[in-house]
């Protein structure tokens, strides 16, 4: 929540109301205020009455996070999920690391999105270059298991139901069905 409250300071660019903050990411007034102090106790914003501000060294920690937001929502809209650019971005900016948003800017240049895991040659490292689900709840769990574009993989299996997929040292079995929603290109050939 710390990371929406200084991106949505630095979109705006200007000092904006607790109230217009509040409705912008809506949580609860607690869960808002203690994030807010915490920022304060960190230096990023300044709170005057009712205003918030960020500082000096809360606009260059902001300026990355809106990088980073931006980056992945450039790269939703090339692609053919089904998920809103904006919405997406949101759910997966949390998650990813700087080496992820740099995989995800050279994804962004692909003419296609590479192929469903479950065509995915085994053993051979990969790079998710694509998450093509219409349903939210489902690519929020994807992203909270680590499933992600600009992500490594490996398919280490075929099973009758699906596959078996290697993330940063983590095994998933994944069904069929949702495996083919996630597409790859080989590491390195993009």
């Amino acid at each position: 929540m710390q990371e929406d409250a200084l991106r949505i300071l630095c979109e705006k660019n200007k000092n904006i109301s607790l109230e217009f903050l509040k409705n912008e990411i809506n949580v609860a007034q607690l869960i808002l205020s203690e994030a807010l102090k915490e920022l304060q106790k960190k230096n990023l914003i300044t709170i005057q009455e009712n205003s918030i501000s960020l500082t000096e060294m809360g606009q260059k920690r902001a300026k990355t996070i809106l990088e980073k937001h931006l980056a992945l929502e450039n790269y939703f809209e090339k692609t053919e999920s089904k998920i809103e650019p904006h919405t997406a971005a949101h759910i997966i900016e949390h998650y990813v690391s700087r080496e992820v948003i740099s995989n995800i800017k050279k994804l962004s240049n692909l003419k296609k999105g590479g192929i469903p895991l479950t065509q995915f040659e085994l053993d051979k490292e990969g790079l998710i270059a694509e998450i093509v689900f219409s349903d939210y709840k489902l690519f929020e769990r994807a992203v909270s298991m680590g499933i992600f574009p600009g992500e490594k993989i490996i398919v280490l299996s075929v099973i009758p139901s699906g596959i078996v997929l290697k993330i940063n040292h983590k095994k998933f079995a994944l069904d069929r069905s949702i495996a083919k929603g996630i597409k790859a290109v080989e590491y390195g050939k993009f």
